[in-house]
């Protein structure tokens, strides 16, 4: 019987740390509780196994562990004590980090002969025979309890209201504790012979671990009664996993196998049983969940429904009134207060928005509002020297809540004491803060609304010029654009004609009708004819351009040998190719179909490709060109292994007059519109542009024309007559 109570009173708290923790993880005060509640649990365990395995070899082992498990206990004892009830560390780091490795070598040193020489159970308790270290153990304890305690009574001292009434019980406890476990297990037991109160220490770390877990619940770390219905879940799921795999274990053995070897029986069935428990484990913890939720919680309110309720309220209502009486009701009806007042501000005052009388002491409420620095003020927590204690108090407002946009303050909503006499717990807290966000700016909303509305002719009237306004500059920018056009397209045709000129005679030059050139002469001659060459290229474009704009840029398709265009446009880049030291390569495909595309606006896309794969492209590398046939389409590519177009920018590399920033380090006088026009080319003529690049190590230009609508049937072209050859 007593070995039960143990093992029950072991589990108890077991399950009130490990609920305390789970319900406020982050929360230093409970990461603490739950590090005492092991170390105590340790402590108890080990002195209960003392007991029992008193003749045992391994006794000193479990002594030692004892020790240990006092060490840590005195260790997160002492660091309770310092964040206890606030949770707020307020000692410097290094000296935290000084007195835990003072802990770490304490506790080493007690798992050796230096401080535990030996252990005699002569008197029918284990009875240490200390070693020389055994001062620096009581060194240790000595100071961590004395400075425990020492910041406990200074809290106490300073402290007022429920902060107050809560060290007053950790204080209580911790010394009923330190008191009692002294003088029966190392005075009573020694001197009267007896285990009794070794082998009930779980019932002091169980009481222990009791009370200051009641101190920590009246802060209000989290709900009562969430940890009771959870600990009832826990304790339904474990019953209900012990239960069926111990009947399942000894039902199948008993019914089906009754006269075999019952011991491996046993060790199979539990491997067999295990895994489907483990995955059944989850599904079971919910069921009980729900059944203790309902139990637990049979008058309480669906959070999400009173939000959705709210939600209406705030959103079909534009009227002031109407929305703050329909929040009240909603509220009142979930929460059971005995009141809840809005107070709006009006010329950095709030004033009460009511439609009745105002419970008795609000009024003189009023004035202290504006003190009020955080979203949610909860009356229990304010001590005596916070100036919202007293206006509170008189008024019995529980809680208050800000109105608060991005941008200020626009009133408070004021909530009285539950009816029923119970505190709010923390989702209803969790409820108001959120339904306090909604409301401030629907409250923002309703103010606003009648503004609007005496606003709306005066603000038409403005909208009314402004469009006025807009039109008539978009009618100048326009005026303005087609000037531009203009300009352009006339420039334009005005250089082409000297350009056309002096391409022509360097390229008479080059071919040696003005006589012998040496080789410096060449060069530079050919320089002159490359530039002219891009020249003519950018004259395009802008002509291009301007046609695009003004709705000028036409189509006039025709039979286009793709291989002859290719080609007159390499012999035109070979120069430039050598001259950069680029191996300019093209496998002339020997049958290709003849298209029905725009040859002078084709031969400027081909030109752009391969002219950008030359110049992207540094000394000694590559660029191929490949025209290619396929069942239902034919493909021009132009690889290149040069510089390579970043993966962040390619989504912006046909738009008009955009260049990637390694492409302008290389070549400074680029426009950005080479590119943009291939594109507008290809896709006007029933194309798709080809596009593939890796930074740093190459790029692939082209397009695709599909065969259908495009392919050109020669036998169908009319043979050149005299006539027409005129």
């Amino acid at each position: 019987m007593l070995n039960a109570s143990i093992i029950m009173s072991s589990i108890a708290q077991i399950l009130l740390v490990l609920f305390i923790y789970l319900k406020g993880r982050r929360n230093l005060t409970n990461i603490l509780f739950a590090l005492i509640g092991a170390a105590s649990l340790s402590w108890a365990l080990m002195s209960y196994l003392s007991i029992v395995l008193l003749q045992s070899p391994n006794i000193i082992t479990v002594v030692r562990l004892i020790f240990v498990s006092v060490v840590a206990q005195n260790t997160f004892f002492y660091m309770f004590a310092r964040v206890f009830p606030d949770s707020k560390w307020k000692h410097s780091v290094r000296g935290l980090s000084v007195y835990l490795v003072f802990s770490l070598v304490v506790a080493a040193a007690v798992m050796s002969p230096f401080v535990l020489t030996a252990v005699s159970a002569d008197s029918g308790a284990p009875t240490t025979v200390a070693g020389p270290g055994m001062l620096l153990f009581v060194s240790h304890a000595t100071y961590s309890i004395i400075v425990a305690f020492r910041r406990l009574i200074r809290k106490y001292r300073a402290a007022s209201g429920k902060s107050r009434n809560q060290l007053f019980i950790l204080l209580i406890a911790s010394i009923l504790v330190w008191a009692i476990v002294p003088i029966t297990n190392f005075a009573v037991t020694p001197i009267f012979k007896t285990t009794f109160f070794v082998t009930i220490s779980p019932f002091y770390t169980l009481a222990f671990a009791s009370i200051i877990a009641y101190a920590i619940v009246s802060q209000k770390l989290f709900d009562i009664r969430a940890a009771v219905a959870r600990s009832v879940g826990y304790v339904l799921v474990v019953a209900t996993m012990v239960g069926v795999y111990v009947a399942g274990l000894f039902g199948i053995i008993n019914v089906f196998f009754g006269g075999a070897d019952r011991e491996t029986l046993r060790q199979i069935l539990s491997i067999l049983l295990v895994m489907p428990l483990a995955i059944s484990f989850q599904y079971v913890r919910v069921f009980f969940d729900r059944i203790t939720s309902r139990l637990f919680y049979r008058e309480s309110y669906n959070f999400q429904d009173v939000l959705d309720k709210i939600g209406d309220v705030v959103a079909t209502k534009t009227d002031l009134d109407k929305v703050l009486g329909g929040t009240r009701d909603v509220l009142s009806s979930a929460l059971k207060p005995s009141f809840i007042e809005f107070a709006l501000m009006r010329n950095d005052t709030p004033h009460f928005v009511t439609g009745h009388s105002l419970t008795p002491g609000l009024a003189d409420l009023r004035g202290h509002l504006i003190e009020q620095r955080r979203e949610l003020v909860i009356a229990e927590d304010l001590n005596t020297q916070n100036p919202l204690w007293k206006p509170f108090h008189e008024a019995r407002v529980a809680l208050s809540l800000r109105l608060r946009t991005r941008k200020e303050v626009i009133g408070y909503i004021l909530i009285g004491y539950k009816k029923d006499g119970e505190a709010y717990s923390s989702q209803d807290k969790h409820l108001l803060t959120i339904a306090a966000g909604e409301l401030a700016i629907a409250v923002q909303n309703a103010q606003h609304f009648e503004e609007i509305q005496a606003f709306n002719q005066t603000l038409q009237q403005k909208v009314d010029e402004a469009t006025r306004k807009l039109r008539a500059s978009n009618e100048k920018l326009r005026k303005l654009d087609e000037t531009k056009d203009e300009f352009v397209s006339m420039a334009s045709h005005q250089l082409r004609t000297p350009l056309t000129s002096v391409k022509g005679y360097l390229s008479m030059v080059l071919e040696g009708d003005g006589g012998e050139l040496n080789a410096t002469q060449r060069k530079m001659l050919t320089q002159s004819f490359a530039s002219s060459q891009r020249m003519v290229y950018l004259i395009s474009d802008l002509l291009n351009l301007s046609r695009l704009n003004t709705g000028k840029f036409v189509i006039v398709a025709g039979p286009v040998d793709l291989r002859d265009v290719v080609a007159a446009e390499i012999d035109q880049l070979r120069a430039t190719a050598e001259a950069r030291e680029i191996n300019l390569t093209y496998e002339r495909p020997e049958i290709f179909p003849t298209l029905q595309l725009d040859e002078t606006k084709i031969h400027q896309v081909v030109m752009n490709f391969m002219d950008n794969a030359i110049y992207y492209t540094p000394p000694g590398g590559k660029v191929s060109i490949t025209l290619h046939e396929t069942a239902h389409a034919i493909e021009f590519r132009v690889k290149d292994s040069g510089i390579g177009v970043p993966r962040q920018v390619q989504n912006h590399l046909f738009s008009k007059f955009y260049r990637a920033d390694n492409a302008r380090r290389m070549r400074p006088d680029g426009t950005g519109l080479g590119l943009f026009m291939a594109k507008k080319i290809v896709v006007a003529q029933g194309g798709a542009i080809l596009f593939e690049s890796e930074e740093n190590k190459g790029s692939v230009f082209g397009f695709r024309f599909p065969k259908a609508g495009h392919t050109v049937d020669i036998s169908d072209i009319p043979a050149a007559t005299p006539e027409t050859a005129s």
